[in-house]
């Protein structure tokens, strides 16, 4: 049996990661994306009652639901907090992306984690081969104010809880550079793909 590759997927914020994931999809790859899973983490009623033990009702919004915004205010702004969320996260997270690929038929060519955090929560372990999405400053603050609502004042607060992208590339096997051309992105993928798969094979 053929070993399949495991690829991971780094970048900055708004960088789109996600946008190259959904392209190795399409080739495919089965895609794990670490942020949907940390969103269905949320949904467990332990987790809540773990966060709302931790910092209380303030957690909720008007409806009752979680108000991420809150939350990420707390662990944005204090390192042990932020510490302790990914420590409660992070496995439940691991459990979903395992689950996804266990359920990937015969066909599938390449194992995919989107992952934020790669580096960081040690999933690089796992992977035969890291791709680092670059984009521009200007071209990621643009991208997250239009889909998220953030300053750059946002932006550069998140990724300073995350490993510096320079060492996140030097890290990295490959870099296929996103600015918005998706015609070129689509060909750089098919390109990375072959590349780690003849790699792999020999």
């Amino acid at each position: 049996m053929n070993h399949i590759p495991t690829i991971g997927i780094v970048g900055g914020i708004g960088s789109g990661k996600s946008t190259v994931a959904s392209l190795f999809a399409s080739q495919g790859c089965a895609v794990a994306n670490a942020d949907e899973n940390a969103k269905k983490a949320f949904e467990i009623l332990e987790v809540q009652n773990q966060i709302q033990d931790w910092w209380g009702e303030q957690i909720y919004n008007s409806k009752g639901d979680l108000d991420t915004k809150k939350i990420a205010s707390i662990v944005f702004s204090d390192d042990s907090e932020r510490k302790r969320l990914e420590s409660l996260i992070h496995p439940i997270v691991a459990r979903f992306q395992q689950e996804i690929f266990d359920a990937c038929g015969d066909g599938v060519i390449a194992y995919v984690i989107d992952a934020p955090l790669l580096f960081e929560a040690g999933l690089e372990l796992q992977c035969d081969a890291i791709v680092f999405v670059e984009a521009s400053q200007e071209t990621r603050l643009r991208r997250v104010l239009s889909a998220r609502g953030w300053g750059e004042n946002e932006l550069v607060t998140r990724e300073a809880s995350q490993l510096p992208l320079d060492k996140k590339r030097k890290k990295a096997d490959y870099v296929i550079i996103n600015e918005g051309d998706l015609s070129a992105v689509e060909h750089r993928v098919k390109e990375v793909l072959e590349e780690i798969r003849n790699s792999d094979s020999t």
